[in-house]
C-alpha cells in the first residue's frame, strides 16, 4: 500500500483526491495538509511515499517548501498553474512529477503515483512540453557557449592577447564602462584605457563595439 500526503489549501480538492485514491487497491491518503508549513510537519511524522503538492497556498507555498519536503517524501506537484517558469523551478527543486489540473484523469493520477513511488518521474502533457523545451534550450545555450569559447580561443591565439587584455575584453563584452572595468580588476582608469589601446591595435579595430564583435567572433 502506497501512503500519500495531500497538500492543498482547498478542502474540496483534498476531499476529491482522497475519494479518488481511496477507491484504489494500492494507494491510500494517510494525511492531509492545508499549507506548506503544515506539509513539512506532517511529512516528518507520516513519512509518506508520495506527496501531492499544490503550489499556491497561504503561509508557505509549494515551491518554498519543496526542497525540505523531498527529504521525507517523493513529490508530485499537482496544481492548476502551468507557468513554464514554475514548472522548471519545481522540477529543478526536486519534484519527481508535475500534473496540471484539467490535463489528467483519475487513472493517470494513479499511474503517476505508482511511477513516482517506484522512483520514476511523471509529467502531464503541458509540463512535459515545458521540460522538453527547457532541455533543448539548455543544449542550445551550451552549444552557443562552446562556440563562443572556441572563437575566443582562436582570437586570443591569433592576435596574441595577454591574460589581462582578455580580462578587459570580457568585461567590455558585458557592457561595463572603463570605470567599472577598473573597479572590477582593481586597476586605474588610465591603465584600462592603455589596455584598450593595445587591444584595438592588436585586433585592428577602432571602437569598443568592433572589439567586442571580434572577440566574440562575429567579425
Amino acid at each position: 500500500m502506497i501512503d500519500v500526503l495531500v497538500v492543498d489549501d482547498n478542502p474540496i480538492v483534498r476531499s476529491a483526491l482522497r475519494g479518488v485514491l481511496d477507491a484504489t487497491e494500492d494507494v491510500r491518503v494517510t494525511a492531509e495538509a492545508r499549507d506548506g508549513r503544515e506539509a513539512i510537519v506532517t511529512a516528518r511524522l507520516v513519512q509518506p511515499a508520495v506527496t501531492l503538492l499544490d503550489h499556491r497556498m497561504p503561509v508557505a507555498d509549494g515551491l518554498s517548501v519543496l526542497t525540505e519536503l523531498t527529504v521525507h517524501t517523493s513529490v508530485i506537484a499537482l496544481t492548476s498553474d502551468a507557468d513554464p517558469e514554475l514548472i522548471g523551478r519545481m522540477l529543478r527543486g526536486g519534484a519527481r512529477g508535475y500534473l496540471v489540473h484539467g490535463e489528467f484523469d483519475p487513472r493517470e493520477l494513479h499511474r503517476a503515483i505508482l511511477a513516482v513511488a517506484a522512483g520514476h518521474g511523471w509529467l502531464s502533457p503541458g509540463a512535459a512540453a515545458v521540460a522538453t523545451a527547457s532541455v533543448r534550450e539548455q543544449a542550445r545555450r551550451e552549444t552557443v557557449q562552446r562556440d563562443l569559447a572556441e572563437r575566443q580561443r582562436h582570437t586570443r591565439a591569433h592576435y596574441r592577447l595577454t591574460h589581462r587584455e582578455q580580462d578587459v575584453l570580457a568585461l567590455l563584452a558585458e557592457g561595463l564602462s572603463n570605470a567599472a572595468i577598473a573597479h572590477r580588476l582593481l586597476l586605474t582608469e588610465k591603465t584600462v584605457k592603455n589596455h584598450l589601446q593595445h587591444i584595438f591595435a592588436k585586433l585592428r579595430v577602432t571602437s569598443r563595439t568592433e572589439a567586442v564583435l571580434r572577440w566574440t567572433g562575429h567579425i
